[in-house]
């Protein structure tokens, strides 16, 4: 599953962090990123709860 942060939504609520901080961290800026190297979500299952609780929908998640 590919993952991804629309920097042009993302508001820096932290959300996504907080919920799957193996996958996702806040940048300098302090807005969601996706850390290297975990572009396809090294399987976490906690990806879908990390979207849903973006109150922006800024997390995508997509089919490989």
């Amino acid at each position: 599953m590919r993952v991804s942060v629309d920097q042009s939504v993302c508001i820096g609520a932290g959300q996504c962090a907080l919920t799957a901080p193996a996958v996702f961290t806040q940048d300098e800026d302090g807005f969601g990123a996706v850390l290297p190297g975990c572009e396809d979500g090294h399987g976490s299952p906690l990806l879908r709860e990390a979207a849903r609780a973006c109150p922006v929908s800024a997390v995508f998640l997509g089919e490989d």
